[in-house]
């Protein structure tokens, strides 16, 4: 055979791997899989506590309640037992309950002196169906009332409003409580004191009622005023929308007095009126729209 002929064919063989890829190897090291991160689930969603349920307004037992001569000989003898004046605890009794034992008010006080659940506490009557015996009560109230007096060292005017209002406000105010109950209740109470023949001082108290109800009156007309002067008063060229009446606000204290003239309502346009006449022109106009007066 030819050499020249058969060297092409060796070159064939010899490059023929070269020209094969080369098969993967079986035992090569596969490329690591990405393993998905572990996160942590979601925290559930934060339940808002439910409201405390209010407590059920306390219901009178049946049965035979005491007259009111039983009521009196009791109350004597508590009285002599904590050392607070007979007259006094009467006088409470007649203005809380008029002597009924099964009383109860729309906020929960019950029996002959109006005792609190949660007063009653202090004393030890942990039982609300116990402030319905008559002695039970008298002792509890008639225990307040001695520890009023002791802390207001005997100034009965401070203690029947304490007894009412609670002794947290009349600190707080430093005695001038201006709760429309409580003024009344002072003075009703105050009033039996004296028909019963109590001789203690109370036309201090009496008189701190009236200063007192002066104050609340000044307060009321002083919000008034602040309400009726800022109502939107009604410029030159434009439509009258009419007086408006002014809603009541909370009490928010003492401001500033007030100034000696205003701009006041007068037909269409502004012009400075003197207080009184533009306040009297906003409540006239507001009676004739509404009917009745301010409350």
């Amino acid at each position: 055979m030819n050499p020249v002929a058969i060297r092409p064919l060796w070159l064939l063989v010899l490059l023929l791997p070269l020209a094969c890829p080369a098969a993967p190897v079986a035992n090569a090291r596969a490329a690591p899989k990405k393993v998905p991160e572990l996160t942590a689930p979601p925290a559930p969603a934060a339940v808002a506590a439910p409201a405390p349920a209010k407590a059920p307004r306390p219901s009178a037992p049946g049965g035979v309640t005491p007259s009111r001569d039983q009521v009196r000989t009791m109350i004597d003898e508590v009285a002599r037992q904590y050392g607070v004046e007979s007259k006094l605890v009467r006088a409470v009794v007649a203005a809380e309950s008029n002597f009924n034992a099964n009383a109860v008010s729309r906020v929960g006080a019950v029996g002959l002196m109006q005792v609190m659940p949660a007063t009653a506490g202090d004393y030890g009557v942990t039982s609300t169906a116990a402030l319905f015996d008559p002695k039970t009560n008298l002792r509890t109230g008639t225990r307040h009332l001695k520890r009023l007096l002791d802390k207001y060292k005997g100034d009965y005017g401070r203690v029947i409003m304490a007894y009412n209002a609670g002794e947290g406000v009349v600190d707080r105010t430093n005695n001038r409580v201006t709760y429309q109950e409580t003024l009344d209740y002072t003075e009703a109470v105050i009033g039996h004191y004296r028909n019963n023949g109590g001789s203690a001082p109370t036309t201090g108290a009496l008189a701190k009622v009236q200063v007192l109800r002066g104050m609340r009156n000044r307060g009321q007309a002083r919000r008034l005023l602040k309400n009726i002067w800022t109502l939107p008063a009604v410029a030159e060229g434009e439509a009258d929308p009419g007086p408006a009446c002014p809603q009541p606000r909370p009490a928010r204290g003492r401001s500033g007095e007030p100034p000696d003239v205003r701009v006041g309502y007068a037909g269409d346009a502004l012009r400075p009126l003197p207080l009184a006449a533009a306040v009297t022109v906003r409540v006239a106009a507001c009676w004739t729209n509404a009917g009745k007066p301010f409350s």
